[in-house]
């Protein structure tokens, strides 16, 4: 008899292999009538042929066989099929032979003569257990594939060194400091590290450190005890307990305080944390992927910045270059940009148009990665059929003068760009950081820098 399949939900395909034929009989009778599936063998070479000719769900082997006995089937139905459980028979109990049954990957070892009760609550449990494996693998495929980040596309050589150099630190517990300028997707970067390394399976942690004053930062960063301070009514974890055998992201690390970094420092190199309020060191496990548009060697030099801080952050560093530098990433990005989009608002699949592609090549793009993203985004919800035009661009792309923006073109081009991002937002403060990919301090810094004035017009 062969084994069969697209068998009923709960039933179970079953072997039996032993050279009595009462046993054979018996159990074969037993688990037929439990609605199973069940085929039978006298020895190993018949054994061997069926489990090659079809799939089994359980395999139960006689350990005393003539020729081949059931610990060497055992071994070989294990490599035919290491998804196959396997029960192990003897009508002589020994513990040795039962220690190496179980070393080899045997399900469980049953000593005759057979209670037909305990038969059928043994194969219940091995169905159960069957089916938490399979829900196991599925869930770790799906985590998989929720915790995978947006891919690092790029056809740049800048890009295809960032790529490799994430497929190398990955693997390892190293610090990793990520620079690049706003926009250029300095997280992408971080969320790609984490989910390439062994801790994917835990958290990984955000915490934008220009966005939080002093005080909540520690609170954040450490968490708290009840009392700590007014309004700490109980215990707060921190970020780094949150982040326990995972990863812990410090976007914007270079805007820390003093104060904050000599306590990152030791937290760091300890590896506890000790709560506002609190006196008991707590263990953390996590790892460190920091970021920063700033230049930290010269906040360094200046003492802004801790240099023995920045070593420990410093361990592998990336820098992703701006977009402005590699210009044949733009049509790979703005390509993937708009199927996202378009499958996001249920649209037709789109394309642009030569004369898209072509205001977009010319374009220097001084808000990144991210202004391209808002730019495509914004063709998609105006365009009016599957082709993207030019004039379905933001006029700041499609009006970009020919020669870029000129002299000082870095500057000129960051204020052009947040006085455009904000008077599209009505000057919206909170709208306007989320485009530009800044927090909201930094924002207010960038129009006092650039004394960007409200118009009255904006309310």
């Amino acid at each position: 008899m062969s084994a069969t399949t697209g068998v009923p939900p709960g039933t179970l395909r079953i072997l039996i292999v032993d050279d009595e034929t009462i046993v054979r009989d018996s159990l074969a009778a037993w688990f037929r009538q439990d609605g199973h599936q069940v085929d039978v063998a006298e020895g190993g070479k018949d054994a061997l042929r069926l489990v090659s000719a079809g799939r089994y769900d359980m395999a139960f082997l006689d350990i005393k066989m003539p020729g081949m006995d059931g610990l060497e089937l055992q071994s070989r139905l294990g490599a035919a099929d290491p998804e196959l459980s396997i029960v192990l028979m003897t009508a002589y109990a020994s513990v040795e032979t039962a220690v190496k049954a179980m070393k080899n990957g045997a399900y469980d070892y049953i000593v005759k003569p057979f209670d037909p009760d305990d038969l059928s609550m043994l194969v219940k449990r091995a169905a159960e257990h069957r089916s938490l494996r399979a829900e196991n693998v599925r869930l770790k495929k799906s985590l998989d594939s929720q915790a995978a980040p947006p891919p690092l596309l790029g056809a740049s050589p800048a890009m295809q060194h960032v790529v490799d150099l994430v497929a190398t630190v990955s693997a390892s517990d190293s610090t990793v400091l990520i620079t690049g300028e706003s926009g250029t997707g300095k997280e992408v970067v971080a969320r790609a590290i984490h989910a390439a390394s062994p801790r994917r399976y835990n958290p990984m942690v955000v915490v934008n450190c220009g966005a939080l004053p002093e005080g909540i930062l520690e609170s954040e960063l450490f968490g708290h005890e009840a009392g700590a301070f007014t309004g700490a009514r109980g215990r707060h974890k921190g970020k780094f307990e949150s982040a326990e055998g995972g990863t812990v992201f410090l976007d914007e690390i270079g805007e820390v305080s003093p104060k904050v970094q000599v306590e990152l420092l030791r937290v760091l190199e300890e590896k506890v944390v000790t709560r506002l309020g609190g006196t008991a060191p707590v263990p953390v496990d996590f790892r460190i992927v920091s970021a920063t548009n700033r230049d930290l060697q010269a906040a360094v030099k200046d003492g802004s910045f801790r240099e023995d801080l920045y070593w420990r952050l410093n361990v592998v560093h990336v820098h992703i270059p701006p977009l402005r530098e590699r210009p044949e990433d733009v049509p790979v990005l703005a390509e993937q940009f708009l199927a996202k989009f378009a499958q996001s608002m249920s649209r037709k699949p789109m394309r642009f148009s030569p004369e898209a592609l072509e205001a977009l090549a010319a374009y220097p793009w001084p808000g990144n990665v991210r202004e391209l993203q808002n730019a495509v985004e914004r063709a998609v919800v105006v365009g009016r059929n599957d082709v993207v035009r030019a004039e379905d661009l933001p006029l700041r792309v499609t009006q970009a003068p020919a020669g870029g923006p000129g002299p000082g073109s870095l500057a000129e081009a960051e204020r052009a760009h947040v006085l455009s991002v904000l008077d599209a937002s009505g000057w919206n403060i909170t709208r306007a950081a989320r485009v530009l990919d800044v927090d909201r301090v930094t924002l207010y810094n960038k129009i006092k820098k650039y004394e960007l004035k409200k118009p009255e017009s904006a309310g």
